[in-house]
């Protein structure tokens, strides 16, 4: 059962909520020639786009797009992106630490949630800078237009290649560890140039969270220790004479909803920037990481994007005022909180399997190649018929993927209506890590996206086909057929 965000005030009636999937009982669907104002509902909190919608054929519309046509004119599985949602995440992001930190600040989407040209352009659009994690992350950051301050390259195990391609677009680049540190000096000090690093620090704080995604206990491959940072900032204010290091960051987590470790970060990080300082570095910047959560489910209930900013942000500045420290400037690096409410995936309707007194199957022509996150983290999701929107509730079904994998399960107890092939399903919450991690797992090729904004569609990525599948292939001559 999924709903969508209702209208601050409106006429539009409310449909039988018996016969509706509508969840929290709070929210319920609109028309599609509603006005619905966005602004004030956290897009981390809504299962839906914020302006998603019923239309008059009963079909679930997006971005004033129908999700039956959509799927008619560029396929499925299809990932449909509303810009509206992720616009105003975007600017809630950058409103809220305008109100609550009185120094200066920066909203840095971390785009290994879904790193492409379109998303990293509009994030850049509304003033947010891309943090990537990888050369090939960084190429599509610069291609859509970032660079210097507004750029900044993560990861545990950069390779030579990528430091360069990081030095040479002037990104910030986040340290991890030794190796790095001296790799990126010596590059530096051969170049006869300065390279402008962050510090990544391992806060010991834990969360609840799953421990595939938990990141700042002390038992994380990723960042220094504090044990290992004095000496650290000593090699830096001796030898480091190609790294000019302008900040500490840390991350906790991701899909975090409980406020108190990210109430307890920037004092820890505090402690730290006055150790820095006695060593004569020029930290300027503090970086708390990203980890809000969203609803993927109606249980789901995560701090608001304001409440969670407002929490960091008097966090730091109490910290700040309490050691007599100026206020640095504060970087978040929201990722899922930014686009995973933005999306969803339209999927086909096939073959259905039940087994008496078991289950039935329903399978649909996607998977875990375009969302592994049910076989990897075990996450929940929902799923609504965009097809026939108000009809019953009346089947629980198994709602299972294409692969070749019995653990290719998209959502275990689906409550639908019943189905046919053909029919069109739709899960929400899909846009952080569903395309980043998608595979050709079976060689099933990579499902399009589009971006939908006021009943226009965009193409943002484009459908792989069979011939990009083999593209990369070589065969030696000896393995050629007659």
């Amino acid at each position: 059962m999924v709903s969508t965000v209702s209208a601050k005030s409106s006429s539009a009636p409310e449909r039988d909520p018996q016969n509706m999937q509508a969840a929290a009982s709070s929210l319920r669907y609109l028309p599609k020639e509603t006005s619905v104002e966005t602004l004030e509902t956290s897009p981390n909190q809504s299962l839906m786009p914020l302006n998603a919608a019923v239309n008059d054929q009963d079909h679930l519309s997006v971005g004033g797009c129908d999700v039956v046509n959509l799927v008619e004119q560029f396929g499925s599985p299809l990932y449909i992106l509303d810009e509206q949602t992720l616009r105003t995440a975007c600017r809630q992001y950058k409103q809220a630490f305008e109100q609550y930190y009185p120094g200066e600040s920066l909203i840095v989407y971390a785009s290994k949630a879904w790193n492409c040209l379109a998303v990293c352009a509009i994030a850049l659009q509304e003033g947010i800078a891309i943090d990537v994690v990888s050369g090939g992350e960084l190429q599509t950051a610069v291609a859509a237009g970032a660079t210097g301050e507004m750029l900044y390259f993560h990861g545990n195990n950069k390779s030579l290649e990528e430091l360069e391609l990081g030095f040479a677009a002037d990104a910030r680049i986040v340290v991890d560890n030794w190796h790095e540190l001296k790799s990126l000096n010596q590059l530096t000090i051969a170049a006869g140039k300065t390279a402008t690093i962050l510090l990544r620090l391992t806060p010991g704080i834990e969360c609840h969270t799953h421990e595939y995604i938990q990141t700042g206990h002390i038992d994380s491959k990723f960042g220094f220790d504090p044990d290992q940072l004095e000496e650290v900032f000593a090699y830096l204010s001796k030898d480091g004479s190609g790294l000019n290091c302008i900040g500490l960051h840390a991350h906790i987590g991701s899909q975090i909803f409980e406020l108190q470790p990210h109430h307890d970060l920037p004092a820890v990080m505090v402690r730290w920037f006055k150790v820095a300082e006695r060593y004569g570095l020029p930290i300027k910047e503090i970086d708390i990481g990203g980890g809000l959560g969203i609803r993927y489910t109606e249980s789901d209930d995560p701090p608001s994007i304001d409440e969670w900013a407002k929490t960091v942000c008097e966090s730091l500045a109490a910290a700040c005022k309490a050691t007599d420290l100026p206020l640095p400037k504060i970087l978040c690096e929201p990722g899922r909180s930014l686009i995973g409410s933005a999306c969803v995936t339209a999927y086909t309707v096939g073959s259905q399997k039940t087994v008496p007194g078991i289950r039935t199957y329903v399978a649909v022509d996607g998977g875990m190649s375009d969302n592994p996150r049910p076989i990897t983290y075990q996450s929940v999701y929902r799923v609504l018929a965009a097809s026939q929107m108000s009809a019953p509730l009346s089947e629980t079904v198994t709602l299972a993927g294409k692969h070749c994998e019995s653990g290719d399960v998209v959502i275990h107890a689906a409550s639908l209506p019943p189905l046919s092939a053909g029919d069109i399903v739709v899960v929400p919450a899909t846009g952080a890590y569903n395309y980043s991690m998608a595979s050709n797992y079976n060689r099933v090729p990579r499902p399009a996206a589009v971006l939908v904004a006021d009943g226009k569609a965009d193409l943002i990525l484009r459908r792989e086909t069979y011939a990009d599948l083999v593209r990369q292939d070589c065969l030696p001559d000896a393995l050629k057929p007659f």
